[in-house]
């Protein structure tokens, strides 16, 4: 008999009915040593880049890379994804992205989560109604009425990652896999109803390592398709790139999903955040500034088009990065430069051969349907441009030389203000934040923090001769916490939190597990 518990919540009886639960359970049992597994496996690979070594292309799947083969054909509604918006689902945030006019809304479960119990339990609720159409709010602070129009955007969920647990679940002891409450709770509550409406339940999976990751979550498609009666290959997930080992093996990637693969992404911000931890105590390859690390630089560039050409080459979608900026109401010319910089960047994945891009505010949909239909037409994609011009080696991946870059004070500070903003925000219950004028998430917050531990272990020096240390981070904290307004108490948490992840001797692997035991404290089941 399985033992399975949960936080008391008034949303959780309407959200975890018994048959959700036992879903749950099916999927735990059959999945969670193997999650364990994949993580024992990332720690032991980041050991051997800890000791030198660097990621490469596999000898032992050559075969694969080297094969003529496809991905299965992507569903009617998943063809046209010129602009995909992303954001939280929280509900007036939900609505406004499917009213967005972007052909695909990507609801995020995960960077752009504070995982409390209460924004996950209404996140899915969220979800069951804006997939049935019902989700409204009146909204009696501002007076207005929000519903969904006619014709909204394609809906595409993003669990949470492999290395996350939700704590407010417990089967036999254990607490589930975030990524499969997640994806559980969405594919039985939504995935008939979806089916019924000529859609299907799509996904996006984050922070994938390798293609064993990947022969996971396909498995876990065939085990709940099987349990919830549907025929196989409905689900599709298109897979985030955002680490550093998963660039070498994107064709495997889409090998061992190719029955429910609809594309890859171009996660860039995690990706930044992954050269950074994989290569953290290599002081030959230490990143610069954050702001200076665009995708015009050359081991970002190869590393976008080595994707187009990968997913071209497999017949299968190939998404370009995130425009963060957030529109200002009150500075005209920060959004002329913005959104010429925006432009810019769009303009450079369609000659590239993305087939579409992300966007993080509902302004900048117009923008990006423009630039992608000047080059599509009235095409849905371009997947016959096979960039057969494109030839990466494994060296071009791991040069991670900004030319004309450095590190300097102001990008120290920058790192410092963006991650205690973003931890106290966390903490408060926001996921999506916006600071200085850009959409913050997880993986921004997590460069920050992460830039700013590598700097100071391998000794940086600045323009000025200044020696990277604890002891000037902890004066430029406390002079960037002057400057900070809100919460005390998150912001008070914050600070310890970060001076803890920039100043000890080891390197966490991920923020948000340890600000996840602040998070929940006293919520969580034990």
């Amino acid at each position: 008999m399985t033992d399975t518990i949960y936080a008391d919540n008034p949303l959780a009886d309407s959200v975890l009915t018994a048959p959700a639960i036992a879903f749950l359970e099916g999927l735990h049992r059959e999945f969670e040593p193997r999650r364990r597994a994949i993580l024992a496996a990332r720690q032991a690979r980041q050991a051997d880049f800890d000791r030198g070594l660097v990621p490469t292309f596999l000898d032992e799947t050559a075969a694969v890379r080297g094969a003529d083969w496809s991905v299965a054909p992507a569903p009617a509604d998943l063809q046209d994804r010129r602009t995909e918006i992303t954001g939280p689902v929280s509900r007036k945030m939900l609505i406004n992205a499917l009213n967005s006019g972007a052909k695909t809304y990507m609801a995020d479960l995960e960077d752009s989560l504070s995982p409390t119990w209460d924004n996950v339990l209404d996140g899915h609720r969220n979800l069951y109604e804006a997939v049935r159409k019902t989700i409204a709010l009146d909204d009696p602070s501002s007076g207005k009425v929000y519903r969904l129009v006619a014709d909204p955007a394609v809906l595409i969920v993003r669990p949470r990652g492999w290395h996350l647990r939700e704590q407010h679940l417990v089967v036999n002891g254990e607490a589930i896999s975030a990524s499969l409450f997640d994806l559980g709770l969405h594919l039985f509550h939504n995935a008939h109803e979806l089916i019924s409406r000529g859609s299907g339940p799509y996904f996006y999976l984050p922070k994938l390592e390798s293609h064993v990751e990947a022969r996971l979550w396909n498995d876990v498609f065939v085990w709940a398709q099987d349990a919830l009666g549907i025929p196989q290959g409905t689900v599709r997930a298109t897979v985030l790139i955002e680490t550093l080992p998963a660039a070498f093996e994107m064709h495997e990637i889409l090998y061992e999903l190719r029955d429910h693969a609809s594309g890859l992404n171009a996660g860039r911000w995690d990706y930044i955040f992954s050269l950074t931890k994989v290569f953290r105590n290599h002081k030959d390859k230490t990143l610069v500034d954050r702001a200076q690390v665009t995708m015009a630089v050359p081991f970002m560039r190869a590393y976008a088009e080595l994707l187009v050409q990968t997913c071209h080459r497999r017949g299968a979608h190939a998404i370009g990065g995130m425009a963060a900026f957030i529109p200002s109401r009150r500075d005209p010319e920060v959004n002329r430069v913005a959104f010429t910089k925006v432009r810019e960047d769009k303009q450079r994945e369609a000659s590239q051969g993305f087939d579409g891009t992300w966007v993080a505010h509902p302004d900048l949909v117009p923008l990006a349907l423009e630039v992608f239909t000047a080059t599509l037409g009235t095409e849905p994609h371009q997947k016959h441009v096979l960039r057969e011009d494109v030839h990466v080696g494994a060296g071009q991946l791991i040069d991670t030389t900004v030319p004309g870059g450095s590190v300097s004070e102001a990008g120290i500070r920058n790192n410092i203000s963006v991650a205690l903003q973003y931890i106290a925000a966390w903490l408060g219950g926001l996921g999506a934040v916006a600071i200085y004028n850009l959409m913050e998430d997880a993986a921004t917050a997590e460069i920050s923090r992460a830039q700013l531990w590598q700097w100071r272990k391998g000794g940086v020096e600045l323009e000025d001769g200044t020696r990277v240390t604890s002891a000037l981070y902890a004066r430029l904290m406390e002079e960037e916490l002057a400057k900070l307004t809100g919460d005390q108490h998150h912001i008070d948490a914050a600070r310890v939190i970060l001076m803890d992840l920039i100043t000890m001797d080891e390197f966490d692997a991920f923020l948000t597990l340890r600000a996840y035991e602040t998070l929940t404290a006293g919520t969580r089941v034990d």
